[in-house]
């Protein structure tokens, strides 16, 4: 509504109301303003109600968004799901058009007019954080690897007899793989190592230089952020050759925005040597999801150059997510962000270092990188060389992301190129090492449970506690086998002795049962005379040897017979003779020796 809508709405509600409402609608509108009149990061963020409707404003300025729009051609930004059209906010002619991602699309002046707000905002976020000298920089819908080919095949079309790039190693593939994908060829120059760091070799790169001659090489291309043991190139020496041999120089600066010591480093270099341009990644640097790029640099007209070599438009969707955090932050928030990262490297540095010393390890002394910190693994080598690699997915299946476990034995070979010690960023790292890295967005809660299940972990594989957790599906099937096993009886030794035990308690037990209840029936039978069992208890040694001196004494009364206690206490007697069965005697001679026979039943019943 305009203020002319207002003015006819007084007919239908009272004025102070709506010139409230008009107030309110003012102060949002006046924010919209000042942002396309100034083109500057706004101090504080803006509320969700705001972006949107600016948002809502810039989607109704595209053409396919028009009531009486009428579109005949092949890209005319339709929608066939709403729910799509409500994720892009009806934004969907993109950015640039199909020579040039800075020029305006006169079918999308709304998409057109975000997109240069955005590049903007970008160029205030990088001066803010230290490259003041910046003259310009501009967003790729890509991620960083393939922003780096553009970059270089911009380089390749100035100095057409070039081929080779000079790279200083960083193990990550798409570091590497950016030059091949240009259709360069990469001369690496190696590491050294300076204590724990791995920082620049100057003299080979010079050395490169003289050899190959500046006119073959297309550029070189340093690094900023890295994982440890790595720092940071020697920018400002690598600035000063680069100048000097008249040698292009682009920086990898992938999630270097957020630290202003890496921002720091190409003032530096750019103030001192040569710097054409440097490259940061839109996801790492302001939490928004991947597939985006910042080209940064210090001629305009390099960059223009660097735009216009992108084959086609553009898709809009990460700028529109850049477009809308940078709003929400603001330089207030961005800056909150930035401080927490950093205590939140200190914090880690602390914890880590605390679950080292535990283990017998220590803090790779690497100072020189602002984000990446890294533990030793000499403990777990020792105990089995296979406990380094393993500690990796053990942590992944804890849910422990973004660490990295290097053995500094593996190797890799990437299209053609053999890399030895991979993951290390040199051939001969002296020491196994995990890194971990405090990136911006971090925080406490996902340090403690990490430095908890880094440690648990540990422990494990020392054999401190319980047996390893399975890493892998074979472990998993195997573990289940042993289960099943154990199942149909198969069990440890001490499962099996503990079973043994039990079974003869329970054989025990019974046995004891039989023998009451056949003293039971033996005294039912003998009319409760002096049987070997009394009121179910069983029968004392003594009343079954008096027992059996009966017999023997029936025998010399009845001739020869044998006489034997059977297993219920009764005794059985067999033989030859006028006596036959002797029973009747044993029984005849308990009556007669009563006494004896009660004395015996008295003190079974106490």
């Amino acid at each position: 509504m305009n203020s002319q809508s207002f003015t006819l709405a007084e007919r239908l509600i009272p004025a102070t109301y709506l010139q409230q409402a008009a107030a309110s609608k003012k102060t949002r509108e006046n924010l919209i303003r000042q942002l396309i009149e100034q083109r500057k990061w706004p101090e504080e963020g803006w509320d969700d109600a705001t972006i949107e409707l600016l948002l809502a404003d810039l989607a109704q300025m595209d053409s396919n968004n028009f009531p009486d729009n009428c579109g005949i051609g092949e890209r005319e930004a339709r929608f066939a799901s709403a729910l799509v059209a409500r994720r892009h906010y009806r934004i969907g002619h993109g950015i640039g058009r199909s020579g040039d991602l800075g020029e305006v699309q006169p079918k999308a002046a709304g998409s057109s007019l975000m997109m240069k707000l955005v590049n903007s905002l970008l160029l205030d976020t990088i001066r803010y954080m230290g490259v003041k000298t910046t003259a310009g920089c501009f967003m790729v819908p890509m991620a960083t690897g393939m922003t780096l080919v553009l970059c270089m095949l911009t380089l390749k079309q100035d100095r057409p007899g070039a081929k080779f790039v000079l790279w200083s190693r960083i193990d990550q593939k798409a570091c590497f793989k950016c030059i091949l994908t240009a259709g360069l060829q990469p001369i690496i120059i190696e590491t050294v190592a300076s204590g724990d760091e791995l920082k620049t070799d100057l003299a080979a790169m010079e050395h490169q230089m003289c050899t190959i001659g500046s006119d073959n090489i297309v550029c070189v291309l340093t690094t900023t952020s890295c994982f440890a043991p790595r720092v940071s190139d020697s920018l400002e020496q690598v600035a000063v050759l680069c100048q000097r041999f008249n040698i292009p120089h682009v920086i990898n600066n992938a999630y270097g925005l957020q630290s202003s010591r890496c921002m720091h480093l190409i003032q530096e270099a750019a103030r001192k040597g040569r710097v054409d341009a440097f490259v940061q990644s839109t996801d790492k640097n302001f939490m928004v999801p991947v597939g985006g790029a910042i080209v940064s640099g210090f001629d305009k007209g390099l960059l223009e150059r660097i735009a216009r070599i992108y084959p086609g438009r553009a898709s809009s969707s990460p700028a529109i997510d850049v477009f809308i955090t940078l709003l929400s932050l603001g330089i207030s928030g961005y800056k909150t962000l930035v401080t927490q990262r950093k205590e939140m490297y200190n914090y880690l540095r602390d914890e880590l270092s605390k679950v080292a010393t535990k283990h017998g390890e220590r803090l790779l002394d690497t100072k020189n990188n602002p984000i990446s910190m890294g533990m030793t693994l000499n403990s777990l080598v020792t105990s089995d060389p296979k406990s380094v690699t393993m500690l990796g997915s053990m942590l992944f299946l804890r849910c422990v992301s973004g660490t990295r476990v290097v053995s500094t034995v593996d190797y890799k070979e990437v299209a053609g190129y053999k890399f030895e010690g991979w993951g290390a960023h040199t051939s001969k790292y002296p020491v196994p090492y995990l890194t971990a890295a405090a990136a911006i967005g971090m925080q406490k809660s996902d340090v403690d449970q990490f430095i908890s299940r880094l440690d648990k972990v540990i422990n494990k594989l020392k054999g401190r506690s319980a047996p390893q957790t399975p890493t892998s599906v074979e472990e998993l099937a195997m573990s289940g086998r042993r289960s099943k096993r154990s199942m149909n009886g198969e069990v440890s030794s001490s499962s099996e002795r503990g079973d043994r035990e039990r079974d003869r308690d329970r054989d025990r037990e019974r046995d004891r049962d039989r023998d009451r209840e056949r003293d039971r029936r033996s005294n039912s039978n003998r009319g409760g005379g002096g049987g070997s069992s009394l009121d179910g208890e069983t029968g004392s040694s003594r009343s079954r040897e008096e027992v059996r001196a009966a017999a023997a004494r029936s025998r010399g009364t009845s001739g020869a017979a044998a006489a034997s206690p059977s297993l219920n206490g009764e005794v059985s007697v067999s033989g030859s003779g006028s006596g036959g069965d002797v029973r009747a005697d044993i029984n005849s001679h308990n009556s007669s020796n009563s006494t004896s026979l009660a004395s015996s039943k008295d003190s079974l019943r106490k």
